[in-house]
Protein backbone atom coordinates (compact mmCIF):
# COMPACT_ATOMS: atom_id res chain seq x y z
CA UNK A 1 0.00 0.00 0.00
CA UNK A 2 2.69 2.34 0.92
CA UNK A 3 4.62 1.71 -2.88
CA UNK A 4 1.12 2.32 -4.14
CA UNK A 5 0.79 5.93 -2.00
CA UNK A 6 4.36 7.05 -3.20
CA UNK A 7 3.94 6.15 -7.17
CA UNK A 8 0.35 8.13 -6.71
CA UNK A 9 2.18 11.10 -5.44
CA UNK A 10 5.19 10.89 -7.54
CA UNK A 11 2.65 10.31 -10.82
CA UNK A 12 0.36 13.61 -10.05
CA UNK A 13 3.66 15.68 -9.42
CA UNK A 14 5.05 14.38 -12.96
CA UNK A 15 1.25 15.03 -14.33
CA UNK A 16 0.78 18.17 -13.15
CA UNK A 17 3.93 19.62 -15.38
CA UNK A 18 2.62 17.80 -18.11
CA UNK A 19 -0.92 19.32 -17.89
CA UNK A 20 0.68 23.15 -17.54
CA UNK A 21 2.66 22.47 -20.91
CA UNK A 22 -1.03 20.67 -22.47
CA UNK A 23 -3.06 23.80 -21.76
CA UNK A 24 -1.05 25.86 -24.03
CA UNK A 25 -1.60 23.58 -26.62
CA UNK A 26 -5.29 23.00 -26.18
CA UNK A 27 -5.56 26.59 -25.34
CA UNK A 28 -3.98 27.66 -28.92
CA UNK A 29 -5.85 25.04 -30.63
CA UNK A 30 -9.23 26.08 -29.38
CA UNK A 31 -8.63 29.33 -30.46
CA UNK A 32 -6.81 28.53 -33.91
CA UNK A 33 -7.47 24.87 -34.53
CA UNK A 34 -3.45 24.88 -34.88
CA UNK A 35 -1.06 22.14 -33.26
CA UNK A 36 1.57 24.51 -32.06
CA UNK A 37 4.36 22.18 -32.25
CA UNK A 38 6.78 24.44 -31.08
CA UNK A 39 5.17 25.55 -27.62
CA UNK A 40 7.82 22.54 -26.15
CA UNK A 41 10.28 24.91 -27.11
CA UNK A 42 8.97 27.40 -25.35
CA UNK A 43 9.40 25.53 -22.19
CA UNK A 44 12.63 24.44 -22.93
CA UNK A 45 13.53 28.13 -23.31
CA UNK A 46 11.88 28.93 -19.99
CA UNK A 47 13.58 26.81 -18.07
CA UNK A 48 17.09 28.44 -19.65
CA UNK A 49 15.61 31.75 -19.04
CA UNK A 50 15.05 30.86 -15.64
CA UNK A 51 19.13 29.80 -15.41
CA UNK A 52 20.71 32.41 -16.98
CA UNK A 53 18.24 34.66 -14.48
CA UNK A 54 19.22 33.47 -11.21
CA UNK A 55 22.57 34.44 -12.40
CA UNK A 56 22.78 37.67 -13.27
CA UNK A 57 20.48 38.27 -10.21
CA UNK A 58 22.93 36.56 -7.69
CA UNK A 59 20.10 34.23 -6.65
CA UNK A 60 21.67 31.15 -7.59
CA UNK A 61 24.92 31.92 -5.08
CA UNK A 62 22.25 33.66 -2.60
CA UNK A 63 19.14 31.68 -3.00
CA UNK A 64 16.13 34.13 -0.79
CA UNK A 65 12.27 33.52 -1.35
CA UNK A 66 11.93 36.97 -2.69
CA UNK A 67 14.54 36.13 -5.89
CA UNK A 68 13.27 32.69 -6.34
CA UNK A 69 9.68 34.19 -6.98
CA UNK A 70 11.59 36.76 -9.52
CA UNK A 71 13.22 33.84 -11.25
CA UNK A 72 10.04 31.91 -11.82
CA UNK A 73 8.17 35.77 -13.01
CA UNK A 74 10.77 35.95 -15.08
CA UNK A 75 10.87 33.10 -16.75
CA UNK A 76 7.29 33.18 -17.13
CA UNK A 77 7.30 36.87 -18.43
CA UNK A 78 9.95 35.27 -20.89
CA UNK A 79 7.78 32.72 -22.25
CA UNK A 80 5.20 35.57 -22.60
CA UNK A 81 6.90 37.30 -25.23
CA UNK A 82 8.84 34.32 -27.04
CA UNK A 83 5.16 33.00 -27.42
CA UNK A 84 4.04 36.58 -28.55
CA UNK A 85 6.72 36.60 -30.70
CA UNK A 86 6.01 33.33 -32.44
CA UNK A 87 2.59 33.96 -33.19
CA UNK A 88 3.03 37.42 -34.64
CA UNK A 89 6.05 36.39 -36.93
CA UNK A 90 5.24 33.26 -37.67
CA UNK A 91 1.66 32.41 -37.66
CA UNK A 92 -0.35 35.55 -38.28
CA UNK A 93 1.20 35.63 -41.82
CA UNK A 94 -0.18 31.82 -42.72
CA UNK A 95 -3.49 32.71 -40.75
CA UNK A 96 -5.32 32.14 -43.90
CA UNK A 97 -3.23 29.07 -45.47
CA UNK A 98 -3.77 26.06 -45.21
CA UNK A 99 -3.56 23.96 -42.18
CA UNK A 100 -0.46 22.12 -43.36
CA UNK A 101 1.47 25.21 -44.23
CA UNK A 102 0.79 26.12 -40.36
CA UNK A 103 1.67 22.70 -39.25
CA UNK A 104 4.92 22.81 -41.18
CA UNK A 105 5.81 25.93 -40.14
CA UNK A 106 5.07 25.41 -36.41
CA UNK A 107 7.44 22.31 -37.11
CA UNK A 108 9.89 24.58 -38.42
CA UNK A 109 9.78 27.28 -35.18
CA UNK A 110 10.31 24.26 -33.23
CA UNK A 111 13.68 22.82 -34.58
CA UNK A 112 14.89 26.50 -34.91
CA UNK A 113 14.44 27.09 -31.49
CA UNK A 114 15.89 23.42 -30.40
CA UNK A 115 19.14 24.62 -32.65
CA UNK A 116 19.41 28.03 -31.73
CA UNK A 117 19.18 26.56 -27.79
CA UNK A 118 22.02 24.07 -28.99
CA UNK A 119 24.29 26.16 -30.53
CA UNK A 120 23.66 29.24 -27.65
CA UNK A 121 23.69 26.87 -24.35
CA UNK A 122 25.04 23.72 -24.85
CA UNK A 123 24.33 20.43 -24.90
CA UNK A 124 23.58 20.33 -21.06
CA UNK A 125 23.33 22.48 -17.74
CA UNK A 126 23.69 22.17 -14.29
CA UNK A 127 20.28 23.88 -12.45
CA UNK A 128 21.31 25.69 -8.84
CA UNK A 129 19.26 24.73 -5.84
CA UNK A 130 17.29 27.63 -5.59
CA UNK A 131 14.96 25.85 -3.00
CA UNK A 132 16.15 23.52 0.29
CA UNK A 133 14.49 20.35 -0.28
CA UNK A 134 12.72 18.81 2.54
CA UNK A 135 11.06 15.60 3.06
CA UNK A 136 8.74 14.04 5.61
CA UNK A 137 7.50 10.67 6.30
CA UNK A 138 3.86 10.54 7.78
CA UNK A 139 3.52 6.92 6.62
CA UNK A 140 6.71 4.75 7.19
CA UNK A 141 7.83 4.18 3.18
CA UNK A 142 6.04 7.03 2.23
CA UNK A 143 8.25 9.76 1.22
CA UNK A 144 6.76 13.31 0.51
CA UNK A 145 8.90 15.84 -0.94
CA UNK A 146 8.51 19.67 -0.56
CA UNK A 147 9.40 20.32 -4.51
CA UNK A 148 6.22 17.51 -5.16
CA UNK A 149 4.09 19.83 -2.71
CA UNK A 150 5.32 22.91 -4.41
CA UNK A 151 4.73 21.45 -7.83
CA UNK A 152 0.68 20.58 -7.28
CA UNK A 153 0.37 23.72 -5.09
CA UNK A 154 1.43 25.95 -8.18
CA UNK A 155 -0.70 24.22 -10.45
CA UNK A 156 -3.72 24.43 -8.52
CA UNK A 157 -2.99 27.82 -7.87
CA UNK A 158 -2.48 28.77 -12.29
CA UNK A 159 -5.55 26.51 -12.98
CA UNK A 160 -7.60 28.43 -10.94
CA UNK A 161 -6.58 31.28 -12.01
CA UNK A 162 -7.28 30.03 -15.52
CA UNK A 163 -10.26 29.29 -14.89
CA UNK A 164 -11.33 32.57 -13.28
CA UNK A 165 -10.09 34.04 -16.52
CA UNK A 166 -11.52 32.29 -18.90
CA UNK A 167 -15.00 31.91 -17.12
CA UNK A 168 -15.25 35.54 -15.61
CA UNK A 169 -13.94 38.02 -17.45
CA UNK A 170 -14.23 39.72 -20.47
CA UNK A 171 -11.06 38.64 -21.83
CA UNK A 172 -12.01 35.12 -21.33
CA UNK A 173 -15.57 35.75 -23.33
CA UNK A 174 -13.62 37.00 -25.90
CA UNK A 175 -11.58 33.82 -26.21
CA UNK A 176 -14.49 31.49 -26.09
CA UNK A 177 -16.33 33.47 -28.80
CA UNK A 178 -12.92 33.62 -31.41
CA UNK A 179 -12.77 30.01 -30.59
CA UNK A 180 -16.50 29.43 -31.96
CA UNK A 181 -15.58 31.29 -34.62
CA UNK A 182 -13.12 34.08 -35.67
CA UNK A 183 -15.20 35.87 -38.52
CA UNK A 184 -18.01 36.45 -36.34
CA UNK A 185 -16.00 37.23 -33.31
CA UNK A 186 -14.66 40.12 -35.29
CA UNK A 187 -17.65 41.75 -37.07
CA UNK A 188 -18.66 42.14 -33.01
CA UNK A 189 -15.85 44.17 -32.45
CA UNK A 190 -13.87 41.78 -30.85
CA UNK A 191 -9.89 42.60 -31.95
CA UNK A 192 -9.48 39.24 -32.75
CA UNK A 193 -5.43 39.93 -33.16
CA UNK A 194 -5.48 41.01 -29.10
CA UNK A 195 -7.03 37.79 -28.24
CA UNK A 196 -4.93 35.36 -30.05
CA UNK A 197 -2.32 37.12 -28.99
CA UNK A 198 -3.75 36.69 -25.47
CA UNK A 199 -3.51 32.95 -25.95
CA UNK A 200 -0.37 32.30 -26.66
CA UNK A 201 0.99 34.40 -24.09
CA UNK A 202 -1.30 32.64 -20.95
CA UNK A 203 -0.04 29.12 -22.17
CA UNK A 204 3.51 29.94 -23.01
CA UNK A 205 3.19 31.77 -19.12
CA UNK A 206 2.15 28.06 -17.68
CA UNK A 207 4.81 26.33 -19.73
CA UNK A 208 7.35 28.88 -17.94
CA UNK A 209 6.01 28.01 -14.62
CA UNK A 210 6.48 24.40 -15.94
CA UNK A 211 10.00 24.49 -16.47
CA UNK A 212 10.86 26.54 -13.67
CA UNK A 213 9.21 23.51 -11.57
CA UNK A 214 10.64 20.88 -13.74
CA UNK A 215 14.52 22.61 -13.37
CA UNK A 216 14.26 23.51 -10.09
CA UNK A 217 13.54 19.37 -8.89
CA UNK A 218 15.94 17.82 -11.88
CA UNK A 219 18.76 20.70 -12.03
CA UNK A 220 19.13 19.63 -15.27
CA UNK A 221 18.12 21.00 -18.13
CA UNK A 222 18.91 20.41 -21.94
CA UNK A 223 18.16 22.07 -24.86
CA UNK A 224 16.09 18.78 -26.27
CA UNK A 225 13.71 18.72 -23.04
CA UNK A 226 11.24 20.89 -24.79
CA UNK A 227 10.61 17.97 -27.71
CA UNK A 228 10.24 15.47 -25.38
CA UNK A 229 8.18 17.12 -22.63
CA UNK A 230 6.24 18.63 -24.81
CA UNK A 231 5.59 16.21 -27.00
CA UNK A 232 4.33 13.91 -24.27
CA UNK A 233 2.14 16.76 -23.20
CA UNK A 234 0.32 17.16 -26.81
CA UNK A 235 -0.36 13.28 -26.29
CA UNK A 236 -1.74 14.74 -22.51
CA UNK A 237 -3.73 17.04 -24.18
CA UNK A 238 -5.07 14.82 -27.21
CA UNK A 239 -5.79 12.01 -23.69
CA UNK A 240 -8.08 14.57 -22.59
CA UNK A 241 -10.02 15.94 -25.61
CA UNK A 242 -7.52 19.07 -27.09
CA UNK A 243 -9.30 22.34 -26.96
CA UNK A 244 -10.54 21.15 -23.45
CA UNK A 245 -9.04 22.93 -20.53
CA UNK A 246 -10.40 20.46 -18.20
CA UNK A 247 -9.56 17.47 -20.64
CA UNK A 248 -5.80 18.71 -20.57
CA UNK A 249 -5.78 18.74 -16.80
CA UNK A 250 -7.06 15.47 -16.49
CA UNK A 251 -4.99 13.68 -19.45
CA UNK A 252 -1.92 14.96 -18.14
CA UNK A 253 -2.72 13.68 -14.62
CA UNK A 254 -3.39 10.37 -16.98
CA UNK A 255 -0.36 10.36 -18.52
CA UNK A 256 1.57 11.16 -15.39
CA UNK A 257 0.32 8.66 -13.13
CA UNK A 258 0.59 5.79 -16.33
CA UNK A 259 4.36 6.50 -17.03
CA UNK A 260 4.90 6.46 -13.12
CA UNK A 261 3.12 3.11 -12.80
CA UNK A 262 4.41 1.52 -15.33
CA UNK A 263 8.08 2.66 -14.24
CA UNK A 264 7.95 1.46 -10.83
CA UNK A 265 5.68 -1.97 -11.35
CA UNK A 266 7.09 -3.36 -14.70
CA UNK A 267 10.32 -1.64 -15.69
CA UNK A 268 11.20 2.17 -16.66
CA UNK A 269 12.40 0.91 -20.05
CA UNK A 270 8.33 1.26 -21.04
CA UNK A 271 8.35 4.56 -19.52
CA UNK A 272 8.46 6.51 -22.60
CA UNK A 273 6.06 3.92 -24.60
CA UNK A 274 3.82 4.14 -22.61
CA UNK A 275 2.84 7.69 -23.43
CA UNK A 276 2.58 6.67 -27.61
CA UNK A 277 0.58 3.48 -26.53
CA UNK A 278 -1.95 5.98 -24.83
CA UNK A 279 -2.27 8.23 -28.12
CA UNK A 280 -2.83 5.27 -29.91
CA UNK A 281 -5.63 3.61 -28.18
CA UNK A 282 -7.17 7.10 -28.03
CA UNK A 283 -7.13 7.81 -31.75
CA UNK A 284 -8.33 3.98 -31.88
CA UNK A 285 -11.26 4.10 -29.43
CA UNK A 286 -12.35 7.70 -28.72
CA UNK A 287 -10.53 9.93 -31.26
CA UNK A 288 -12.14 13.46 -29.78
CA UNK A 289 -10.47 12.30 -26.07
CA UNK A 290 -11.88 11.75 -23.03
CA UNK A 291 -13.76 15.36 -22.02
CA UNK A 292 -14.20 16.19 -26.04
CA UNK A 293 -17.29 15.42 -28.56
CA UNK A 294 -17.58 13.99 -31.86
CA UNK A 295 -18.50 16.93 -34.15
CA UNK A 296 -20.16 16.48 -37.57
CA UNK A 297 -18.39 18.93 -40.25
CA UNK A 298 -20.49 19.57 -43.27
CA UNK A 299 -18.47 19.53 -46.65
Amino acid sequence: MTVFLQQLLNGLSLGAIYALIALGYTMVYGTLQLINFAHGEVYMMGAFAALYLAQATGVDQNPTLAGVLLVALGAMAFCAVLGVTIERVAYRPLRKASRLNLLITAIGVSLLLQNVALLAFGALQSFPSLLPERQWSPIEGLVVRSNDLLTLGVTLVLMVILTFIVERTQMGRAMRAVSHSRDTAALMGIPVNRVVSFTFAIGSVLAGAAAFLIAVDKHLIRPDMGMTGGLKAFVAAVLGGIGSIPGAVAGGLLLGLSETFVSGYLASTYRDAIAFLLLILILLYRPAGLFGRNTVEKV
